[in-house]
């Protein structure tokens, strides 16, 4: 059997995708890119379900950096505590709520650089903003889809640097936004890390049919 080339696995891979899951939303709630900044930081080492249920009481508080800025610290700590990590995230909360305020007008800069110089925002939360705030490309590469790239044969990267520089090359930019979505459905309902069950997984048996990783 002739070997499919990646680009043509991603085509495949991309149509499976698009049926199931033709217009994903991103399952963390919020209502403008300063909600969606928060809910993003908050959202590390903790499922987007427990940061849905923790932000509407902290929005509820402040929903905009010039009203976060005037909470104290400990307040949003005992509010975000649920997500853990608590302290390291409700100082970065706060700290880059004053920034925004005093460096640009309260407003969330629409740039990675400037993104990723604000306290707890790293690039993968610098890329969910600027994709689903801002629609410019970017492909937010965490563990999980990590994990899915190495399973279907997309990339064989060691870390998620590595696999979000093979999946931008083999897929194109306009559907960036759409596809890392759409793999993290996908892998929640249909090729979870553990209890994976291959006559579930349309993805799996075209392209890991022994089950591997």
């Amino acid at each position: 059997m002739a070997r499919i080339s990646s680009k043509n696995k991603a085509i495949q891979i991309q149509t499976i995708l698009d049926d199931l899951f033709p217009n994903p939303q991103i399952p963390l709630v919020h209502k403008d890119p300063y909600t969606l900044l928060i809910a993003v930081l908050l959202s590390a080492q903790c499922t987007d379900l427990r940061v849905n249920k923790i932000t509407p009481e902290l929005f509820k508080l402040a929903d905009n950096p010039f009203d976060m800025m005037q909470i104290p610290v400990d307040v949003i700590q005992e509010i975000i505590k649920p997500c853990g990590l608590s302290g390291a995230k409700s100082k970065a909360i706060s700290n880059l709520s004053k920034i925004l305020v005093n460096e640009y007008n309260g407003m969330v800069p629409d740039g990675f650089e400037q993104l990723e110089a604000l306290p707890g925002v790293g690039h993968k939360t610098a890329s969910v903003v600027m994709c689903q705030a801002f629609g410019h490309p970017a492909f937010r590469v965490d563990t999980h889809i990590h994990r899915l790239a190495r399973r279907w044969g997309l990339s064989n990267g060691k870390n998620v640097i590595q696999t979000e520089f093979d999946l931008k090359k083999i897929f194109l930019p306009e559907v960036w936004n759409k596809i890392h979505l759409q793999m993290i459905y996908y892998g929640r309902l249909y090729c979870p890390a553990r209890s994976h069950n291959l006559e579930n997984c349309k993805i799996c048996q075209l392209y890991n049919p022994t089950n591997k990783n």
